[in-house]
Parts: structure tokens; C-alpha cells; sequence
């Protein structure tokens, strides 16, 4: 499935340069083949399914077909219905919003039906951390009673990271920034700038290449995962002065932050699988498919669309809705595989918000 064009809008001056082949060990790519950049289009269909939000943030689909979307700065989490009906169900304790941070990504057990249970992250007044909460019987959370997974990822006014996603293994997936520390992001010691995966409880998961929490290193700031069908990870990142990227991610793959930003065809690195000036992306929430990667961009103020043919083999990148919707955050599938959710983050201190901002954008997907 994919947004089908309706012609070319406004033109792009970006080239996107992508790497055509992965090996399967999840070294260096092949040589990156540059493409003209495709034209940029908008998605027949779309509708504004609710508007006056506070800087949303993450989005995950609830079982029954509605979302839990963040707010970043108010530390609440809301119910919204398909129908665009939004209730507030709980506000997460000891949040401390601040520059970037705030209540981050939010991801549901891949157990919901049983355990009840979803996992936020959000930076507190000492640290980035991940914690579980319990969604009662009534829908609503009780944003106080934290079991925490993860603490200890440091933290500052920019660089937080805050992705968070339950992978086709049951393992929980955490994007963590460096916060703007450069350097820390290749310790396998610390925390920040690496990918994390940990059990349902918090605990390094088993097989981890380190034998700690770091599943992978070298990353600036992810803010966005996203899993193939096939199980393939990817992830979104911001990149510094030069280039926005999109990796495959393995286990300890090391993507080269700070000694290498964008394709550097350095040994012990792996490169990128798509590269954009960051005028362009600034790519904040990920999602997977029909067949395709869709990046939010902040600055880029744009939806990217990725087409995968194959674990870590991409095509041509395609420009979505853009400058029409201003700065896109979130993004998510529905559950029924029909629709794209995407959040607006015009509010956040760097855009130029309308009256209706923020907003959730419904994005169909064509058959």
C-alpha cells in the first residue's frame, strides 16, 4: 500500500542519497547511489481528525483501534477515539518538561489484552527514563503508580531521544540521544546516544552484544523506530550541520556519532541506509508500511515516504504534504492497515503555529 501522487507541488532542492544494499551482518553498505529527488505530493483523502492539542508527541494504537498520544509539555496522555474524540486519561507523575524534553514516545504491550500495561518515557528532573504504567478497566492510568524500567538516561534541553517500541520479539526498543555530550554516544558504559533493548521488566535483554541494556551505539539523537514485517529494525536520527539519516539497525552496530555523520565508509562503522540535508527532514517518528518507511519531519515540515524491497534495500524517497501542514512529529499506522496518524508539532517553540494547532492528520493508504 502507498499515498498515491496527485502530481508534483512544490520542488525540492535536496538530493536524498541512499545505499541500495545492506550486508546481512549489518556492515557498511554498498556505495550510496544518488537519486534525483522525487517530486513532492500531497495525499488525496486526508483529514484533520483533531485539532488544539499541546505539542503531541508519541502515538500508539490501543487493540480496539483507538491511540494514546503523549503531550509532550503537559505530561498528559489522551485517549482518542477514531472518530477524533480525545479523553484525557491520566497525567504521568514527575515529568519535567524542559527545552526537548517532556512525556516522550509511548509504546503498548504487545500483552495488552492480558497485562493492561504501556510503556512511556519522559525526562524527570535527574534523567531520561522509561516506565511501565497499568491503563485501568475504566481506560483511564494512574500516572503516579510507575514501575520504572529504565533510569539513568542522561538528560539536557536538547537530545533526549524518547523513542520507544515493543519489537516482534516482545523486547522493548528505547532511542536514546546524546544530550548534545558528543563523545558519550561511543561508551558502552553510558546510556545516551545508543539504541537499548531490555526485557519487559527493564532488564538487559538476553543475547545483548554487550551484555548490558546497549544494543547499539554511535547515534546522535533517535526519536523514531520502526519494525519491518520481516523483523527488520530501523531507525530515525537527527543528524548535526550536514545530513538527517535512516539506519538499519543491528545488534552492536556502531553508526559513527560523533566521529562520522552521514555515508563515511569507514571501517567499524555502518552507514546509513538514507541521507537528507537537514533542511529537509529532521526526522522525528518512524513507522513501517505497505512496503514502505514514513519519516515525520520537523523541520523539513514534510512526510517522507521510503519504499523497502528488502531488509535494508530502499528506493527512491517521496515528499508528502510538504510545508502544507507545518512541523510533523508522530506518525503510526492504524491497526487496520488503512491509515497513517501524524501529529503536527507547531507548538513546540520552533514552528509558527495556526489557530488549530496541534493537530492529528489522517493519512490514508492506498491499496
Amino acid at each position: 500500500m502507498r499515498i498515491p501522487a496527485r502530481g508534483a507541488a512544490r520542488g525540492l532542492t535536496a538530493v536524498a542519497v541512499l545505499a541500495l544494499a545492506l550486508t546481512a551482518c549489518g556492515g557498511t553498505p554498498a556505495t550510496p547511489t544518488p537519486f534525483p529527488t522525487a517530486a513532492t505530493s500531497s495525499a488525496p483523502g486526508l483529514r484533520v481528525l483533531v485539532t488544539g492539542l499541546e505539542v503531541p508527541w508519541g502515538v500508539a494504537f490501543l487493540p480496539d483501534g483507538a491511540a494514546l498520544v503523549t503531550e509532550r509539555e503537559s505530561a498528559r496522555l489522551l485517549r482518542v477515539a477514531p472518530d477524533g474524540a480525545v479523553t484525557p486519561v491520566g497525567t504521568v507523575a514527575g515529568v519535567v518538561a524542559q527545552g526537548e524534553g517532556g512525556l516522550l514516545g509511548v509504546a503498548v504491550s504487545p500483552d495488552f489484552a492480558t497485562d493492561r500495561t504501556i510503556v512511556v518515557a519522559y525526562t524527570s528532573a535527574a534523567d531520561n527514563r522509561v516506565v511501565r504504567l497499568r491503563v485501568g478497566a475504566d481506560g483511564t492510568v494512574d500516572g503516579a503508580a510507575q514501575q520504572v524500567l529504565v533510569s539513568g538516561i542522561v538528560k539536557a534541553g536538547i537530545h533526549n531521544g524518547g523513542a520507544v517500541a515493543f519489537g516482534p520479539d516482545g523486547l522493548l526498543y528505547i532511542g536514546t540521544g546524546d544530550a548534545g555530550r558528543r563523545a558519550p554516544a561511543q561508551d558502552r558504559a553510558d546510556l545516551g546516544g545508543k539504541i537499548l533493548r531490555v526485557t519487559a521488566d527493564g532488564a538487559p535483554a538476553p543475547g545483548n552484544p554487550f551484555g548490558t541494556a546497549v544494543y547499539s551505539l554511535g547515534h546522535r539523537n533517535v526519536q523514531g523506530l520502526a519494525f519491518a514485517p520481516d523483523g527488520t529494525l530501523y531507525a530515525a536520527e537527527f543528524g548535526q550541520n550536514r545530513v538527517d539519516e535512516i539506519n538499519r539497525i543491528t545488534a552492536g552496530g556502531n553508526y559513527g556519532w560523533p566521529e562520522v555523520e552521514g555515508v563515511g565508509k569507514r571501517s567499524g562503522f555502518t552507514d546509513p541506509l538514507v541521507t537528507w540535508p537537514t533542511a529537509d527532514a529532521s526526522p522525528s517518528g518512524l513507522a513501517f508500511a505497505g512496503g514502505a518507511l514514513y519519516a515525520a519531519g520537523l523541520r523539513g515540515e514534510r512526510l517522507w515516504r521510503v519504499p523497502v524491497t528488502g531488509p535494508g534495500v530502499v528506493g527512491t524517497p517521496e515528499a508528502l504534504l510538504t510545508g502544507e501542514y507545518g512541523r510533523l512529529r508522530g506518525v503510526a499506522p492504524t491497526t487496520d492497515g488503512t491509515a497513517l496518524w501524524t501529529t503536527t508539532s507547531n507548538r513546540d517553540g520552533r514552528g509558527d503555529p495556526a489557530p488549530d494547532d496541534d493537530r492529528i492528520l489522517v493519512v490514508p493508504l492506498a491499496p
